[in-house]
């Protein structure tokens, strides 16, 4: 069965934009959110949520399943979603 990912991302983060990348070429959905172009409460909430997960709120914060990935570490990521 297919793992749910989700990722939290900046708009501008090269990162994050590799994180991206990486699984659309590996044919993988995600979905994921850019915390910088929200805006108000939302995005208060969003910094809160990703906090729970990672306390530097940094990006990307990458869950796959039960798993928290931080940063753009294909080695990881790729061991989380069994692609070899």
């Amino acid at each position: 069965m297919e793992q749910p990912v989700k990722m939290y991302t900046l708009s501008t983060c090269s990162h994050c934009k590799a994180a991206k990348n990486f699984l659309d070429e590996c044919t993988v959905k995600y979905e994921f959110r850019d915390v910088d172009l929200l805006t108000g409460e939302e995005r208060e909430a969003v910094v809160e949520e990703v906090k729970k997960l990672n306390k530097d709120c940094s990006f990307p914060t990458i869950i796959i399943g039960d798993r928290v990935i931080i940063g753009f570490k294909e080695k990881e990521i790729r061991e989380a979603l069994h692609l070899s």
